[in-house]
């Protein structure tokens, strides 16, 4: 449990605040974990956390949908416009007078959050625990700002003619470093390709754009929102998006090509070992002879790997910055 489930779980234990489930309560829980509660509704959008609250008996959706709820609980995460968009969801799953609690890091800048809700709604109360802050209010005549509401849904990324929410890595740009795997992907990839981690579908996009003969492309992410942009970003008929976790879950099927920017972060340090997992779940997907794209942060030491899991490996752009390899199975 992290430190905000902690401190949330608190105020429940102490009093502060009515049990969930007391009275009869329907609550639920955005960005869920497994809290010392039963019979809560529970949203998770990132699939490992959703496999793990599913197998501990949770029910556990991607998205809630309707309304109506007496309480709602909101796990905040690090990022400023992804908590905008889910206090603005949490409220319209309210019913009128339902009362919503928020529970956060102070080193994700729970306060700062705490001070703009405070000022959208007024707040009842609030308690500090475990490092972290949970404050709570009850729905009443205030809605949330618009922007917040905006945050909440697919929307425009700057001027192009892509989707995107928050919640999504680089949600309101193009990645750089897949900006330049862009561009070293050569015209020539054919057959049954896949994007692993396709994020918002930018890359996707960019490859059936430049290559004619793709004849089928798995655009896969472990974020169910993901998922969602990817759909709406890329409409060609030969991708299909898949919600699934490939460090634990297999791919739909054997790739003549993969394409891949990996995750590389957990929290604020870099972890080498998320992109490990891609790299071994790309071998194990491609057929003899297919090739492996990948761009990642040139100072993770992935080339290791590569020579584990591959005949050979090469690299194609190496901008100081970023570095796009090409691999051989």
């Amino acid at each position: 449990m992290s430190e905000a489930g902690r401190a949330l779980a608190h105020v429940f234990e102490t009093g502060a605040i009515a049990a969930p489930t007391a009275r009869g309560r329907r609550a639920f829980l955005l960005r869920a974990e497994a809290l010392p509660f039963k019979d809560i509704d529970a949203e998770q959008s990132f699939r490992p956390d959703f496999l793990r609250l599913k197998a501990a008996g949770w029910s556990v959706v991607p998205r809630l949908e309707g309304g109506a709820y007496e309480l709602g609980l909101v796990l905040l995460t690090k990022h400023k416009e992804e908590n905008f968009a889910n206090i603005a969801r949490a409220w319209a799953l309210l019913a009128p007078g339902g009362q919503l609690v928020s529970a956060g890091a102070n080193d994700d800048g729970a306060a700062s959050l705490e001070k703009h809700v405070g000022k959208a709604f007024g707040l009842v109360d609030h308690a500090s625990k475990f490092h972290c802050r949970v404050f709570w209010l009850d729905k009443g005549e205030r809605a949330p700002p618009d922007y917040w509401r905006g945050l909440a849904g697919l929307q425009p990324v700057g001027a192009g003619p892509w989707l995107s929410q928050p919640g999504i890595f680089c949600w309101d740009r193009v990645d750089d470093g897949s900006a330049l795997l862009a561009r070293y992907l050569p015209g020539d990839i054919a057959g049954t390709v896949a994007d692993f981690g396709c994020g918002w579908g930018y890359l996707s996009h960019s490859l059936l754009d430049r290559c004619p003969g793709v004849t089928r492309l798995d655009m896969i992410d472990a974020e169910h929102r993901a998922v969602e942009a990817a759909r709406a970003n890329v409409s060609d008929p030969r991708a299909k998006a898949h919600w699934l976790d490939l460090i634990a879950e297999r791919a739909p099927t054997t790739y003549d090509a993969v394409i891949c920017n990996p995750p590389f972060h957990a929290g604020r340090a870099a972890d080498p070992t998320l992109g490990q997992g891609f790299i071994e779940a790309a071998a194990r997907a491609l057929r003899p002879g297919g090739h492996f794209y990948m761009v990642a942060n040139r100072g993770l030491p992935y080339e290791p790997l590569l020579n584990a899991h591959f005949a050979s490996f090469e690299t194609l752009a190496d901008n100081n910055k970023f570095r796009v390899s090409r691999a051989f199975r």
